[in-house]
């Protein structure tokens, strides 16, 4: 995934908050352990079973679990995450990278130890969707290679979530910690530290608004819903929401003031989302329908810039040019 970056973020000369270390121990180490808990949850069931249908639960709780923190791109996941969470595939990679493991019967989609090789596109939670969804791969039978292959990715997967979680847990939470410590070069300051997580927020949000929401809108005179995330499985209204949940979340435990428009904000962001008629967000090739998802959209990005507000502003925190607008 390709998230925007906010250039020229400036920090005022304040003195750091205690955030980081709630971030940490709210929000960050406890959603990174969710998701290792769910991914092995839904490598078990694929062991016992491995049809389609026996795993859509647990992928789905899989997968809301990733949404808590699968927008954190820094640390073990700024690169840790693409095998994870492949996703936009402009191209087509993943579907046509399992036909060909499918196909071929390539070893590799039955070997565990040597998945980790394989290209990111045909694992995680994207191509999981693939098999489980998609009607040319998900009417697999139990002893097919098809099968075999999902029990390998859904092993994939959980190996994954627990390197990920161990990573941040024994490595990465430190380097945050230790801020401005001699030693860390990452981090000259506190407040740098506080600056990058903050950053993960609006990145998120933005991302969520711009390709989550923004993909399928495509334009009004040419929408695109199947560039919508998730739509197989009807996801894709409930991880934009969901991935905001997450921003505003990780923005609530930076602050050391309670945040009420934050909230009131995300409250709406609810209220709007209510309204969208298909959370697969395949009808908006209807006016009407487009409007409701489009409002969706106005009102993640009215949250961002209510974060920007509440907890930027006591911060000394302000977004200068997006590096993507060509400024």
């Amino acid at each position: 995934m390709r998230i925007p970056l906010l250039a020229c973020l400036t920090l005022a000369a304040t003195p750091a908050l205690a955030g980081t270390e709630e971030a940490l121990s709210d929000h960050i180490l406890p959603g990174f352990g969710g998701f290792a808990t769910a991914a092995e949850a839904l490598r078990v069931t694929a062991e016992a079973d491995c049809t389609a249908e026996a795993l859509k639960e647990p992928w789905n709780a899989a997968f809301d679990a990733w949404t808590q923190v699968g927008d954190l791109r820094m640390g073990p996941t700024e690169t840790g995450a693409l095998s994870v969470y492949f996703w936009p595939d402009a191209r087509g990679f993943t579907p046509r990278t399992l036909g060909r493991l499918i196909d071929d019967e390539e070893p590799i989609g039955t070997d565990p130890e040597t998945f980790s090789e394989m290209s990111i596109a045909a694992r995680g939670l994207m191509a999981l969707e693939q098999m489980l969804y998609a009607d040319d791969f998900s009417g697999y039978a139990q002893g097919s290679y098809s099968c075999a292959l999902v029990q390998t990715m859904t092993a994939d997967l959980s190996a994954q979530a627990g390197a990920l979680e161990a990573g941040w847990r024994d490595g990465f939470a430190q380097v945050l910690r230790s801020a401005g410590q001699e030693g860390n070069a990452l981090f000259q300051t506190p407040d740098e530290a506080l600056r990058g997580l903050y950053t993960q927020v609006l990145s998120s949000l933005e991302f969520t608004a711009d390709t989550r929401l923004g993909r399928p809108l495509g334009t009004f005179e040419r929408p695109r819903p199947t560039r919508a995330e998730s739509w197989r499985s009807g996801r894709a209204l409930d991880n934009a929401v969901l991935f905001a949940d997450a921003a505003t979340d990780l923005a609530i435990t930076l602050a050391d003031t309670p945040m009420p428009q934050t909230r009131d904000a995300l409250e709406r962001l609810h209220e709007v989302a209510d309204r969208v008629t298909d959370p697969a967000l395949q009808d908006i090739e209807d006016p009407s329908a487009r409007l409701r998802v489009e409002i969706v959209q106005q009102q993640v990005r009215a949250l961002s810039q209510t974060i920007e507000a509440e907890l930027g502003g006591p911060l000394g925190l302000t977004a200068g040019f997006n590096s993507q607008d060509g400024d």
